[in-house]
């Protein structure tokens, strides 16, 4: 559609907005969202009846409102589809990463003399890529190599630029040809479960140095940890861990006097180094072998140092609201039937995500289903994961922050309030769309201070 047709159409769905009888309560609407960018639309009623009567106690019906739907936050976690809401997933996630390590949200201050550790799980080489290197605070160059080796593409596999952080050829390869993105693909997907069995393995670990066979660990012994992805620019995953033991009740109780800093460091390292997975022979390919990457990053958190608490819980809780997009790619499934031309992919990205596909038709694969991941390069698992007794949960926070805006809609007089076990509560509600029209975004966008985006969607 040309700009001066788009042009009008805004300024047409602007003027009749703000000329719409019902303006201060759509206005109300938006403001409830937060600055949301996609609010959630949602068409039906809830209704309250007494119960031993069956009198109708109070309505509410979306009919009166305006368009006939109200409109909530989406709450995604991505950033790059709603800040506001992917703000609040941060909060959250910032706060339970740190009542894991200092207290707080039904966990005890006493957690602060458990054993804990900040790891960080890479992934292997897949091939020479630009990276900005730095050394004593200087920027050094790409890769520098006097004796560089030309590929068998005719490519000269050196680079003497020192880039710039913004730089958009960090993570390309310095050849693409040589390039491995099938060994790339299959990391990412089988990235979740490394992470599994270095779990498994670093209990295994701690049960030897202990002296306990693993049955026996959970009644001395009790590892929890929160984690989180994150993508590095060349297009694969690695793991940020907190990694903390307790007693067998989880921090309510201290680890043994065994369990010390030394001997999780040392199950850290052998954990991280034993376990694989393996990808039987497909096609041309033969079996591969995955391992995590040699760059093996342990580091104690300590309440006065340089890695204290807050530092731990803003870098995991900043990665928990991102995905792929720094590697160029799309933050939303791609049909395999699309041409990939068309959504204007760095040239990286692109391979990485034509490989998804091509792996994903391979019937040996089928269980990886890179297809349906393809936008996030092959990684299918949970960007941000937590063990049953880390700390306090998302879901607690949400609902801890849901009774505190009930109680003071209650303390306004705002809302009604009938006791829960005399009153049947009857709802319908049925998705009308999301988004907002391009006169509403403009609006919205001075409504919140926050710039909005995004098409109404049916």
């Amino acid at each position: 559609m040309p700009a001066c047709t788009t042009n009008a159409h805004a300024l047409t769905g602007m003027i009749a907005r703000l000329d719409a009888p019902d303006f201060d309560r759509w206005a109300a609407q938006i403001r409830s969202t937060g600055g949301c960018r996609q609010p959630i639309h949602l068409r039906g009623k809830v209704e309250h009846y007494d119960r031993a009567t069956g009198r109708l106690l109070h309505r509410y019906t979306t009919r009166h409102e305006p368009d006939g739907v109200l409109r909530l936050p989406c709450k995604t976690r991505r950033a790059s589809r709603c800040p506001a809401c992917a703000e609040i997933y941060r909060a959250d996630t910032y706060h339970l990463i740190r009542a894991g390590l200092v207290g707080g949200k039904g966990v005890p201050e006493s957690v602060t003399t458990h054993p804990t550790l900040f790891v960080t799980l890479t992934a292997p080489s897949f091939g020479a890529v630009h990276a900005r290197r730095e050394k004593d605070g200087r920027v050094q160059p790409c890769h520098a190599r006097r004796d560089a080796k030309t590929c068998p593409h005719g490519r000269v596999m050196s680079c003497t630029a020192k880039h710039r952080p913004d730089d958009p050829h960090l993570g390309e390869p310095l050849c693409p040809d040589c390039y491995d993105y099938t060994g790339s693909v299959l990391f990412n997907a089988l990235a979740p479960l490394l992470w599994k069995r270095f779990a498994d393995s670093l209990r295994r670990r701690l049960a030897k140095l202990g002296g306990l066979t693993l049955k026996d660990l959970r009644e001395h012994l009790t590892v929890s940890f929160a984690k989180v992805a994150e993508y590095q620019r060349r297009g694969v995953v690695h793991f940020h861990a907190v990694i903390r033991l307790d007693g067998p009740g989880g921090p309510i109780a201290p680890p043994p006097h065994w369990a010390t800093e030394d001997v999780l460091t040392q199950a850290v390292h052998h954990a991280a180094h034993v376990v694989s997975a393996l990808v039987p022979a497909i096609d041309d390919q033969p079996a591969r072998l995955f391992k995590w990457g040699q760059q093996l990053d342990i580091r104690p958190i300590s309440l006065n140092g340089d890695l204290n608490e807050q530092a731990v819980a803003g870098y995991v809780a900043k990665y928990a609201t991102k995905a792929a997009e720094c590697v160029g790619t799309v933050d939303r499934r791609i049909n395999p039937l699309d041409n990939l031309d068309a959504y204007n992919l760095r040239d990286h990205a692109g391979r990485l995500i034509a490989e998804c596909l091509r792996l994903g038709s391979i019937q040996d694969l089928a269980d990886l289903r890179l297809t349906q991941w393809a936008h996030m390069l092959g990684f299918r698992g949970h960007f941000s994961t937590r063990s049953r007794r880390y700390s306090t949960t998302l879901g607690e926070l949400r609902a801890a922050r849901k009774r505190h805006a009930r109680d003071h809609e209650v303390s306004t007089g705002r809302l009604l309030l009938f006791e829960e076990d005399t009153v049947l509560v009857i709802s319908e509600w049925t998705y009308a769309g999301k988004g907002y029209s391009l006169g509403d975004q403009v609006i919205a966008a001075a409504l919140t201070g926050t710039p909005l985006g995004g098409p109404y969607e049916r």
